[in-house]
């Protein structure tokens, strides 16, 4: 991408701001999380009453795979499996079981290594009371070889009071989504374009602060402009004049139509404008508001070709110049 250079700005400066910010503000993916999709069914006398899909999510170390089995909590007043003496009903049948632990009292590796020991093929930890839906991936580093989830602390306390109350619990974990929380996401790329805009308009200031402690660097366009217009046709307006009339013509500035006695300005394009309308055009544009003829441009031809005339000896002057002063 080429960027314009903007009346003296430094690239340079431009770019090594904008790689310095980018470095910065960098941000890595570590808030990223993989989505636990869990199938939860209710069974009452062998039968699948209903049910329901909720999803937790993964914790930080847990393997990415699909484990089912009927849903234990722990046996006792605290549900929180931070001892080794923790006890767990199993199902009488020998079926696989998941292990329903409330959060707290321990650490989560520590949780998850008790109800692995008793033989738990995954383990789902709910949020403590107070947190709501409240989720988020558990740091559950030293035990990483038993799948385990979150989930919110109000569905946690529904599952309890169910497997409480004797119905069967069956839950299915499965593999869902890779999610990144979208601030996260376009973080790297919203800061980078940042730092490219700041940069940008550091270098653009202090660009115009040098140019503005310097007045003399404008003159010379200036000087040029205000001398290309002087050299501009006036002309006043009568009331028989073409321009002049219901079948006249409109200032292409103003949209005015032009009435006698107005004061216009002819370009060498042949266009005719107000001259109050046109003056501050010109001034900031230098081109013709309908052709987009160049004012500066005319200037810097004429006077190459008068400086090119002088050079010429007398009896080289072009048959075209003589023969027009004849």
């Amino acid at each position: 991408m080429k960027l314009p250079n903007n009346g003296g700005i430094n690239v340079s400066c431009f770019w090594k701001m904008a790689f310095s910010l980018s470095l910065i503000f960098g941000v890595s993916g570590a808030d990223a999380f993989w989505v636990a999709n869990l199938n939860i069914s209710f069974l009452v006398a062998n039968r699948t009453l209903w049910e329901i899909l909720e999803n937790g999510v993964f914790a930080r170390a847990s393997p990415l795979k699909k484990v089912s089995g009927v849903l234990v909590p722990p046996e006792g007043l605290h549900q929180n499996a931070c001892s080794s003496l923790t006890h767990f009903k199993k199902p009488a049948n020998g079926d696989s079981w998941l292990a329903l632990i409330m959060r707290g009292r321990c650490s989560f590796a520590k949780q998850i290594m008790v109800a692995a020991e008793k033989g738990a093929a995954g383990v789902i930890i709910y949020n403590y009371p107070g947190t709501g839906n409240a989720i988020f991936p558990m740091h559950n580093f030293g035990a990483e070889d038993i799948v385990s989830v979150m989930i919110s602390n109000l569905k946690g306390i529904d599952l309890l009071h169910l497997a409480q109350n004797g119905i069967q619990v069956r839950v299915t974990i499965d593999v869902g989504k890779h999610h990144y929380p979208w601030i996260t996401h376009y973080m790297g790329t919203i800061f980078v374009f940042a730092s490219l805009a700041v940069a940008y308009c550091t270098c653009y200031s202090a660009a115009r602060l040098r140019r503005s402690r310097n007045p003399v660097q404008r003159w010379p366009q200036e000087l040029d402009i205000g001398k290309a217009m002087n050299d501009l046709e006036l002309r006043t307006l009568k009331k028989d004049d073409k321009e002049v009339g219901s079948s006249g013509e409109s200032c292409a500035v103003c949209l005015e139509m032009y009435k006698p006695k107005d004061i216009t300005r002819v370009l060498h394009c042949r266009h005719l404008f107000h001259k109050a309308c046109v003056d501050p055009w010109l001034l900031n544009h230098q081109t013709c508001p309908v052709c987009k003829w160049d004012m500066l441009r005319m200037v810097g031809s004429i006077a190459t070709e008068a400086e090119s005339l002088g050079r010429q000896r007398p009896n080289e002057v072009s048959p075209m110049i003589s023969s027009s002063k004849q």
